[in-house]
């Protein structure tokens, strides 16, 4: 079945641009809150993610300093990916994270679900 892609976005308030970057592209941030552990093969730059037994491997596809990122699961299709982008609004001056990623129709509630426990643990983790 064709997954679907979704976009869902989170004011994150007073968090800074670096923490949350920190948060989404390096090791020990994205083990604090998306996965149980996070390692990285330096060589061929795989991310290794583990959740209790469950192991899935990632690669960065795209980056942009400061701004996004977006990786691809190596046992997906090349056209699917999940992605990061902060962006800080004119206004208010908070920042927001806005996710991109894919899904089977019938599986998209479930992963807007996982994506906001995922994101209140990150935020929990920043004193947000």
């Amino acid at each position: 079945m064709l997954q679907e892609k979704f976009h869902i976005e989170f004011l994150m308030g007073n968090a800074t641009q670096s923490s949350l970057w920190r948060m989404i592209s390096q090791i020990d941030g994205l083990s604090e809150w998306f996965a149980d552990d996070v390692t990285m093969d330096e060589t061929e730059s795989i991310y290794t993610f583990t959740w209790g037994k469950s192991q899935s491997q990632a690669e960065i596809i795209q980056i942009k300093p400061q701004t996004n990122i977006r990786y691809r699961w190596l046992d997906d299709d090349e056209d699917v990916y999940f992605e990061f982008r902060l962006r800080k609004l004119d206004l208010s001056g908070e920042m927001t994270l806005e996710i991109t990623d894919f899904a089977e129709p019938d599986e998209k509630g479930d992963s807007i679900i996982l994506w906001e426990s995922q994101i209140e643990e990150m935020k929990r983790r920043l004193g947000v």
